[in-house]
């Protein structure tokens, strides 16, 4: 997933660039001479404040990212209009970096929400396992959205969760990975999506296993922070999920992009250093004409924790 890295980057390296001509050049604004009239804002509606990229090369690899373009038939065929991008330094950190965008109608991506700390898995992120408390890496779906609390203002399928509401994480379930809507446990590690409390008083579904396979980890999902690492969800501030939630739009096909600039993780445990006497192997990152040439091969971790905190300034957030 080095790609990934280069994407992030090249993305916060274009919104500092977008922001400095912006302020450089105020003639070019585009507000209009005559205010228009003044609208209630709804809280399903958030109106993005921050700058197109315009990177023609930053918005074709978001775009192969999100699966856009894609010959095949079927839902990776669907033009994704909304990615969240999930990013740490390294495979096994329990913490990384959100950021939301959204595609205009110009076909050019803008950051909508963060960048915003995110916790993961105790392990880090890699190869998803039942048992194995580690984030899925990948670009996933989202899916079915639910919540202790009330919808609030998502278009996404939505529904409250009681006590009568379960994750089924029976791999010898014919239901494994599934919501199901019952009075007792469908057995094994299923969750209780009331009881388990706060965590979930919102949250999204990150579509990792569709084919249900038993072993490969269920009950994934974006949802709110306590605080700590999960069991291998995304978990990010309250506030913040609830407005994301309001924000996706299933007609938009959202997905969800998890990605180091390291490789991940082979084993269970966490791993931050290699074998004595051997050199960790990094994946080949295709050439992209204005960004590899930039930013050359090291210092992407860096790199990056600069631009990020670069972004609440340069966005009027901080």
């Amino acid at each position: 997933m080095r790609l990934l890295g280069l994407v992030v980057i090249a993305v916060m390296a274009a919104i500092v660039a977008g922001a400095g001509q912006a302020l450089a050049a105020p003639g070019t604004s585009t507000t209009p001479t005559s205010p228009a009239p003044t609208s209630p804002t709804t809280p399903h509606t958030p109106t993005p404040t921050s700058p197109s990229l315009g990177i023609p090369q930053v918005d074709g690899i978001l775009d192969t990212l999100a699966g856009n373009g894609s010959s095949k038939p079927g839902p990776q065929a669907s033009d994704t209009g909304q990615m969240i991008v999930v990013t740490a330094p390294k495979a096994s950190d329990p913490t990384a970096t959100l950021t939301a965008f959204e595609k205009g109608a110009d076909k050019s991506w803008k950051p909508v929400f963060g960048p915003t700390k995110a916790f993961l898995g105790s392990l880090g992120m890699g190869e998803p396992k039942d048992n194995v408390y580690r984030t899925p890496e990948g670009t996933f779906a989202l899916d079915q959205a639910f919540g202790r609390q009330a919808n609030p203002g998502t278009k996404m399928p939505y529904f409250q969760a009681t006590r009568q509401d379960w994750w089924d994480s029976n791999m010898k379930s014919p239901t494994y990975n599934t919501h199901v809507r019952q009075a007792n446990s469908p057995g094994g590690d299923s969750e209780n999506l009331y009881d388990a409390g706060p965590v979930y008083d919102y949250a999204v579904n990150i579509a990792h296993n569709p084919q249900r396979t038993p072993g490969k980890a269920s009950a994934m999902f974006l949802h709110v922070t306590n605080g700590e690492p999960t069991m291998g969800c995304v978990a990010i501030d309250r506030d913040v999920m609830r407005k994301i939630l309001a924000w996706l739009d299933p007609a938009k096909h959202p997905k969800i992009t998890i990605g180091v600039n390291a490789a991940a993780p082979t084993g269970d445990g966490p791993s931050t250093t290699a074998p004595s006497g051997t050199t960790p192997k990094t994946p080949t990152t295709p050439s992209v004409p204005g960004v590899s040439d930039i930013l050359g091969d090291k210092g992407l971790s860096d790199l990056l924790t600069q631009l990020v905190n670069l972004i609440p300034t340069l966005l009027g957030t901080k």
